[in-house]
């Protein structure tokens, strides 16, 4: 009678749970030791940490090289380059220098402005007396003549007509028209000069040429009028220069 009542009491719960914690904590562990593979689990972060900074460490290092190499390229480039500025610098004052005897640049300064003419008709269209119709208009020679006479005077610019003068310009006439430059101008021809007006009238009373034209505006009547003025303009030069080089004789 005792045994059949042993055989009907039921198991206690400690009974039971414990194989399941023995178990659940031998699982645990075979897990966590596969994990570790044979390290500290908590002292993994650290050590990776550790790693990444020296790594990092090393990176800046290498960088902080890299920037003190292309500090010292900077350096030298700008030293360089302060050279070569000077040497352009040099350059471009004697070219600015050039432009101004090159008559590339315009001008103003005082000077004198002349004025050629032909001479007027007459109203019953008659000639002055012992006159040919060429003698009443200005011609090439007597441009030519003045324009001599003024570069003789040591004048810093010319001009005729507004058109600037160079070494190479040439004064040439069809009939009473200008030829200058390519354009062409009829009278009355105006040349500008900046310069002294005393030594440019000097130079247009000691110039033979000059001379004859002054005899025909006497005679014929044709304008020539020289004015000085205080403050005159020549423009720059706007064609292309066909000067290569020179040399003094």
């Amino acid at each position: 009678m005792a045994r059949s009542i042993m055989r009907g009491r039921r198991p206690s719960a400690w009974a039971v749970l414990v194989p399941v914690v023995a178990l659940a904590a031998g699982l645990l562990f075979a897990t966590s030791g596969r994990t570790a593979q044979g390290t500290d689990l908590r002292a993994g972060e650290v050590t990776e940490l550790s790693e990444l900074i020296a790594q990092r460490e090393t990176v800046i290092t290498r960088q902080a090289g890299q920037l003190s190499d292309l500090q010292k390229q900077v350096e030298r480039l700008t030293g360089q380059a302060a050279t070569r500025n000077g040497d352009v610098a040099t350059a471009q004052s004697a070219g600015d220098a050039g432009a101004i005897s090159a008559a590339l640049v315009a001008l103003t300064g005082p000077g004198v402005v002349i004025t050629l003419d032909d001479a007027p008709a007459r109203p019953d269209g008659s000639l002055p007396v012992n006159a040919r119709p060429d003698d009443l208009v200005i011609h090439q020679s007597d441009v030519q003549a003045v324009v001599n006479a003024v570069w003789a005077a040591a004048a810093d610019g010319v001009a005729i007509m507004d058109q600037r003068l160079i070494a190479t310009s040439a004064v040439r006439c069809v009939g009473n028209t200008l030829l200058l430059q390519g354009r062409t101008y009829s009278p009355p021809f105006v040349v500008t000069a900046i310069g002294d007006a005393a030594a440019i009238r000097t130079q247009l009373g000691l110039s033979p040429q000059v001379a004859v034209f002054q005899q025909a505006v006497d005679d014929f009547g044709l304008t020539f009028s020289v004015r000085e003025r205080s403050e005159v303009t020549v423009p720059a030069y706007d064609g292309v220069p066909d000067l290569q080089y020179a040399t003094a004789q």
